[in-house]
Parts: structure tokens; C-alpha cells; sequence
């Protein structure tokens, strides 16, 4: 496992070594890291009135009266449509995301149950202490890691980058092992803000897509600090 774990700084390192990146070498950059399905995406609706929200899969069919299973009574979802026409995970959207113009998540269960990254999920109060502890644990092991502070700013997630694709079920027990580590080395932390891990399956739900992560440097967090990557005293 660890020969196939890369690093966010190698990988930006390596990028700028020889000239700063351009628009297009940064959009190359965060695809090559985050890899989730490319044939499927989610992204974020908010309501007109701004008071419901929530991810959905992206379909050019959004909209479309005639053919939207959602617009229809009763209402059909998105798996089960017959109209379905998932929009394909390109460059512009991407840039979009990065760009503000929209918010964007992957599903990190391919198809073939492995993945490209695992995330651990830290959104209660002892957040900050908790992954401070799972962050020493993992270099004690030597593991990369880095961390985004969530687009709240009350939470984290720890990613793991991985050169080529994982068996979920062996992404996911090394993630639980680092959190009972953690656990064992440091015994008066009760982990309390861990939540879960991404991704949440060990294989494929029937009809569906595992559970979703939004992407992270999202242009309106970033402007208070929020959705960017933090060093060891939690400092963008």
C-alpha cells in the first residue's frame, strides 16, 4: 500500500520545477490527484429560495420536463431513470468548480470496486486535536496525508492519494487502522469527530453510486480559508 501512496507536495513540486504552472497545468494537477468516476459526477442544487440544497448527479437531461425523471409524479431518481445522460467529467468542469461558477463532487467507488483516494471525515468540536493526533500517527508510519479544512471551517478531511487504483475494502482498513492507532497511541482522545470514510462502500451499491465527497478548494470557502489545504498549525 504504501509504494502506491502519493504525495500533494511531490506532485506540486514536481509540477513546478521547471517553469510556474499555467491555468492548464493547475486543472491537470487537481484531475491527476482527484480521481474519482469520470463517466459520472455530482453537483450541488440549491433551491430558488436558497432554503434546500443538495447533490445530485449532473444529466443533460436536467430540466428537460419531458424526459427528467424528477420533474415527474412520482417522482423517479436518477438510477432508475430511463432518461438518464450523466454529464462526463472534463476539463471545464473543473475549471467551473474552481472558478465558483459551480460546485462539484466525485464518486470515489469506480465501477470495478477500488478507488484512487481514500478521505477521512473530522467534523465535530475536538476536530482540530483529533487530526493533529491522526496526522502524527500517519507520518509515524510514514503515510502521506494532507488536509483540507472543511468549507465550514468546523471540520477536516485527510486525504490519501494513490498512484494507481485500490481495492476499496483495503483503502477502507487501512484508514480504520490508522484510526484505531490513533486511537491506542493517544488514549485520552476519544476520536469523537471522526465520522467516516470516503469512500463509505467496500463495493458498489446495487443501482447506485456509493456515497459522494464534495471537491475541495471551492471559490467561496477559499476566500474566508475554508475547502484549501492546511499545514501542521492548521495554516492554509
Amino acid at each position: 500500500m504504501r509504494a502506491h501512496l502519493a504525495t500533494l507536495e511531490s506532485e506540486a513540486t514536481s509540477a513546478t520545477e521547471s517553469s510556474p504552472l499555467t491555468k492548464t497545468d493547475k486543472i491537470n494537477l487537481f484531475r491527476s490527484l482527484f480521481r474519482g468516476r469520470e463517466d459520472v459526477f455530482p453537483k450541488l442544487w440549491v433551491s430558488k429560495k436558497g432554503d434546500r440544497k443538495g447533490y445530485m448527479p449532473a444529466c443533460a437531461n436536467d430540466g428537460n420536463y419531458a424526459l427528467c425523471g424528477k420533474r415527474k409524479f412520482p417522482r423517479i431518481k436518477c438510477g432508475d431513470c430511463d432518461h438518464q445522460a450523466y454529464i462526463q467529467v472534463n476539463d471545464e468542469m473543473i475549471r467551473e468548480h474552481l472558478q465558483g461558477k459551480q460546485t462539484i463532487g466525485f464518486y470515489p467507488l469506480l465501477p470495478d470496486d477500488t478507488c484512487r483516494f481514500l478521505a477521512a471525515d473530522f467534523d465535530k468540536a475536538s476536530w482540530q486535536e483529533d487530526v493533529a493526533a491522526f496526522r502524527d500517527t500517519c507520518s509515524s508510519l510514514a503515510i502521506s496525508v494532507a488536509v483540507e479544512r472543511s468549507k465550514s471551517g468546523n471540520g477536516a478531511h485527510a486525504w490519501f492519494f494513490f498512484t494507481e487504483p485500490v481495492t476499496a475494502a483495503i483503502a477502507r482498513i487501512m484508514g480504520c487502522y490508522l484510526i484505531t492507532e490513533t486511537m491506542s497511541r493517544r488514549h485520552q482522545l476519544s476520536m469523537e469527530s471522526y465520522d467516516r470514510l470516503f469512500p463509505s462502500q467496500d463495493t458498489m451499491p446495487r443501482g447506485g453510486f456509493g456515497n459522494l465527497i464534495a471537491l475541495p478548494l471551492q471559490w467561496e470557502p477559499r476566500q474566508q480559508g475554508n475547502s484549501v489545504f492546511v499545514d501542521e498549525s492548521f495554516v492554509p
